[in-house]
């Protein structure tokens, strides 16, 4: 609200229940910046933010579904106004058939109104959400409104978490490192990917997370090569290497861990080679996440890293680097992704690139080598809290990664 200009007016909308077909509906997930902003984590709500407010009680206002006896028996008691108020701190709570009534009061009194946009670098948003048809509605409503984005806004704090918010994701590491090392335990040649991912699903669930932050990636051999390989239906054999982009949310926060393992517990000569290069430049990498530093420099840097680990790995030569194509470099031939994203609410979590980084923004490392010709890939991260002074703390210091430490506990 600080940040906002005078005499104006923001709104937050929940997210639709989306249908499946008959009556199936897929499992209700709350727009981040409602719920980043109130903590309420229910459908057809709305928040208004009116900080120049002449009345002092519309300054904050929750808008919810009332709650009753039939509600209660079919799909379990909502949000009270008083429960509302112990949930989020917002004292003046109006059922939702209200809203108009009150949103028309209250817009005579403001001069500007910031909607909610979802301009995240990544989105492709192709449905409407409840969010677009609110806005659609109101711009057709009051055009004589100036209009402004409550995403810049947003995208600045959202991206310096509080303490309450590390301390939740130091969580969601934790669970993640509990369904690890039951993975380590349980595979070994003839497995399935599927089992796998049942196996993280069970002790997920059992520490009381609702299950993956994102979609899993659980790929034996050569579907390590397919960045976005989601089908966890082949058989892990022996010599192969498995590739996990696997980790638990909590209380809607999200953690995001890449591990690489032997089938059969042994790396080869060559694959812990690879697999040593890749943690190397994870390390050095995570060096440079120090408050000032610049996403897109920060990148370049840990190219070069990757480069000369590559030419030691005999992967590049020379003539690869000095006749290189500037704007695709002869490293992204084998690790053509990026090496860090912001994390939160979102895995790949809201936050201004071109902005230096700064102390409490939570980034993810995780660099990769991709060899289709040979049969495996290698990624792996973490999840760092950058720190004002020093190096980042890593919230998954206590899941191995090391190559040694991951045979010894696989044979243990």
């Amino acid at each position: 609200m600080a940040q906002m200009s005078s005499n104006s007016l923001a709104v937050f909308n929940s997210n639709d229940i989306y249908p499946i077909g008959a009556d199936s509906t897929i499992p209700f997930q709350q727009d981040r910046n409602i719920f980043y902003l109130s903590g309420v984590d229910q459908e057809e709500s709305i928040l208004l933010l009116f900080p120049d407010c002449p009345n002092p009680k519309h300054r904050e206002i929750l808008f919810l579904t009332e709650t009753n006896d039939h509600i209660a028996v079919w799909e379990g008691e909502k949000l009270t106004k008083e429960k509302a108020f112990e949930t989020s701190g917002v004292k003046t709570v109006y059922w939702l058939q209200d809203f108009e009534k009150i949103f028309k009061e209250v817009m005579s009194q403001c001069d500007t109104v910031y909607i909610n946009t979802n301009e995240h670098y990544r989105a492709n948003v192709t449905t409407q959400t409840r969010e677009d048809r609110f806005n659609k509605w109101l711009k057709e409503k009051f055009p004589a409104h100036s209009v402004k984005k409550s995403n810049p806004i947003l995208q600045r704090l959202r991206s310096v978490k509080d303490q309450i918010e590390i301390d939740i994701m130091q969580q969601a590491c934790d669970i993640t490192e509990k369904a690890f090392r039951r993975v380590l335990n349980f595979v070994k040649p003839g497995v399935w990917e599927f089992e796998i991912e049942a196996e993280m699903m069970h002790e997920f669930l059992r520490n009381r997370s609702k299950g993956f932050a994102y979609t899993p990636i659980i790929a034996a051999g050569n579907n390590a090569n397919v960045l976005h390989y989601i089908e966890n239906n082949q058989q892990c054999k022996d010599g192969d290497l498995i590739l996990f982009d696997t980790a638990a949310e909590y209380a809607n926060y999200s953690s995001d861990l890449s591990r690489t393992i032997p089938v059969n517990g042994r790396f080869s000569d060559r694959q812990k080679a690879v697999y040593n290069a890749v943690n190397h430049v994870k390390k050095e990498a995570t060096k440079m996440l120090v408050p000032g530093t610049i996403w897109a420099d920060y990148h370049v840097e840990v190219g070069k890293i990757m480069t000369s680990e590559l030419l030691g790995l005999g992967l590049l030569d020379k003539a690869d680097v000095q006749n290189e194509n500037p704007d695709w470099p002869a490293y992204k031939k084998y690790f053509m992704h990026g090496t860090s994203h912001h994390i939160g609410l979102d895995t790949h979590d809201y936050g201004i690139l071109t902005e230096p980084m700064t102390a409490n923004m939570v980034f993810t490392v995780e660099p990769g080598i991709y060899i289709p010709d040979e049969g495996f890939g290698i990624r792996l991260e973490d999840d760092v809290v950058i720190q004002e002074q020093g190096e980042p703390l890593n919230l998954m210091a206590n899941i191995p990664i090391e190559a040694d430490e991951i045979e010894e506990l696989m044979n243990s």
